[in-house]
């Protein structure tokens, strides 16, 4: 059997929308089950994200260090943000992304992983670049509000983020799988040999 994630739809009875925010949703499902039982599923409906670990020529990993209310913790990260149009090229959106919280391009671009953030309560796609190649952005810096405003940037090197990793210290998300992406990928075929930078998605189709 191919250990591999296919698609697959349960037939829903009933569906309401009880919480609409301004970028995402609630939905509550009414799934039929196997066994021929409905139930309720509630989750978030989300737009769908980008992230971009963006490794410099020595080896260091551009990261950001942000304020997240719900969690009530300063986390550092990388480089990240919601596909605000529907169909929207993820490339463009994250390197959009990286010129905004960070004022820095990228000559190289690769997709270093696809994952669902949180599967059991909601959709959440998030596609992960790694962008090499690193220069400074050209013209104004764009201008940040609200947690943004109290970014923090650092370079840091792989092999110290790994540490963060396995010791507790660093929780987000596209971070830890971004670097831990990247350390198999190092130590596997290599970074030429990931996926195009516009390699398909099936969870968020996209236009080229």
């Amino acid at each position: 059997m191919a250990i591999k994630d296919t698609a697959e739809e349960w037939e829903v009875r009933a569906t309401d929308t009880p919480f609409v925010g301004n970028k995402t949703s609630v939905r509550t499902d009414d799934v039929l089950m196997p066994d021929g039982s409905v139930v309720h599923r509630d989750y978030q409906v989300h737009p769908g994200s980008v992230a971009v670990l963006a490794l410099d020529d020595t080896g260091r990993v551009l990261v950001i260090r942000q304020y997240r209310h719900p969690v009530r913790q300063k986390l550092w990260e990388i480089p990240a943000g919601l596909l605000d149009v529907p169909g929207e090229n993820p490339l463009h959106a994250a390197q959009r992304e990286l010129y905004e919280e960070a004022h820095v391009k990228a000559e190289d671009w690769r997709v270093l992983t696809d994952v669902y953030t949180t599967p059991g309560g909601c959709d959440e796609a998030v596609r992960i670049f790694l962008a090499r190649g690193l220069s400074e952005a050209d013209g104004r810096r764009f201008e940040v509000e609200d947690e943004e405003a109290d970014m923090e940037l650092a370079r840091v090197p792989v092999d110290e983020l790994v540490r963060g990793v396995l010791a507790g210290d660093l929780h987000n998300n596209c971070l830890v799988v971004g670097v831990l992406s990247l350390v198999a990928a190092l130590n596997g075929d290599g970074l030429d040999a990931l996926r195009p930078a516009e390699a398909p998605w099936p969870a968020r189709p996209f236009e080229p």
